[in-house]
């Protein structure tokens, strides 16, 4: 039972959804930590950057690997929609940011990491049923 679940095509989708959120946050990640610590950039405004940074990654990821979304003619709307959301979850995650570290001292790594699971979610509502619809 649990492997014929495990094979269902809806949970396939929200496990490639969770590899290739997980890898676009890797990316994210690396590039904060990378401002903050070498390039001596505020956290908050290094949490911005790196999340516009790792937009490229994870519109890839999520396209054309997670949704399995190969539909060309659909790119530059879909990319339109992914900004907006991924926009969306940006206010979000700075908003995050600034509580977790300077209101309750969690280190900005980690709380980096809370604010992608919270993030999660709701992106892949927005993904699955706006951005990356079968058309």
């Amino acid at each position: 039972m649990i492997i014929a679940l495990l094979r269902s095509a809806q949970v396939q989708k929200v496990l490639r959804f969770l590899i290739a959120g997980t890898s676009a946050a890797g990316v994210n990640i690396l590039i904060l930590f990378l401002l903050v610590q070498y390039g001596e950039v505020h956290y908050l405004l290094a949490s911005i950057l790196s999340y516009i940074g790792s937009i490229a990654a994870g519109f890839s990821f999520q396209k054309f690997w997670a949704f399995q979304n190969r539909e060309p003619n659909q790119m530059g709307i879909q990319l339109g929609g992914y900004i907006l959301v991924t926009f969306g979850n940006l206010c979000i995650n700075t908003a995050l940011m600034y509580v977790l570290v300077s209101t309750f001292g969690v280190w900005y790594i980690a709380a980096q990491i809370i604010c992608g699971g919270v993030i999660a979610i709701t992106a892949y509502v927005a993904y699955q049923t706006f951005v990356f619809k079968k058309t």
